[in-house]
């Protein structure tokens, strides 16, 4: 079955707006399609019309407090859920101060960017670092979009400045009491052990989760077979995704191609 339920537009750190990339889902047939932006779902309030073959499912991707990088996804929520939209509220207020932090950082080491010029780029969409790369780009502090990740604005880099994160727990349940799946994304990015991972499965199946990315665009086969055995053993829905960010991440193209009996149990508790 063609489909992704991992992708980034313009309101997290993808290239494209919502309806732009609901176009380019609809040109590849994608039959299943969810946007999953970081802390917001922002961009699900800016749909216009779904293109006709394409089943729309809500999604966000949360950032949980972890010592690597552990994101929970949410599928098939209440958009409504006022806890649910407080809780993300204040992740975004957060990145606005923190925004403001890396402006001072950056001004104080010779690479000035103003407020103004900060909203402009990131046209009424939520600031992040994208918009801060493509200004010192623009404003010719650095040769590419890529270098002002690779030398300032990426994790452990000059410039960069933790966001605030939810705890797991909390995650998943603000996910579960807003009718929503909870799912773990792409679990090679925790940096654990096989052993590690599978306590760590454990421990948030305890919390509620429901679910595990096996299809990922950066899974290798031997991942893949690792997390359907956990899907199995922890009884947890399949789901799969690109972590489609447009030019941003131009390795990763949109779309998915998996086996059909791997998802079915996902489509049937979403529907």
């Amino acid at each position: 079955m063609k489909l992704d339920l991992h992708t980034h537009t313009t309101v997290s750190d993808g290239s494209l707006n919502p309806q732009e990339i609901l176009n380019e889902a609809a040109k590849l047939e994608l039959e299943y399609f969810s946007i999953t932006d970081h802390d917001s779902v922002n961009a699900l309030d800016q749909i216009g019309k779904i293109p006709n073959g394409i089943k729309f499912i809500n999604g966000l991707e949360i950032s949980a407090e972890f010592p690597k990088t552990l994101h929970i996804l949410g599928y098939g929520f209440d958009l409504n859920n006022e806890k649910l939209r407080n809780a993300l509220r204040e992740l975004q207020d957060f990145r606005k101060n923190r925004n403001s932090k890396m402006l001072s950082k950056l001004a104080e080491n010779g690479f000035p960017i103003s407020q103004e010029e900060l909203e402009i780029e990131a046209k009424g969409e939520i600031v992040g670092r994208p918009h801060f790369a493509n200004l010192m780009h623009k404003k010719g502090y650095v040769n590419s979009y890529q270098e002002a990740f690779d030398l300032y604005l990426d994790n452990g880099k000059p410039f960069y400045l933790n966001k605030k994160r939810l705890d797991p727990k909390l995650a998943i349940e603000l996910i579960l009491q807003a009718g929503g799946i909870p799912v773990i994304a792409h679990p090679y990015q925790t940096k654990l052990n096989d052993s590690d991972l599978e306590n760590l499965i454990k421990e948030l199946k305890g919390y509620g989760l429901m679910g595990i990315e096996v299809y990922y665009s950066q899974h290798s086969d031997k991942q893949i077979n690792k997390y359907l055995n956990y899907a199995e053993k922890f009884k947890l829905l399949i789901t799969a995704g690109s972590d489609f960010h447009g030019t941003n991440k131009p390795h990763i193209p949109l779309g998915m191609d998996i086996p059909l009996k791997h998802i079915i149990p996902f489509l049937d508790t979403i529907s």
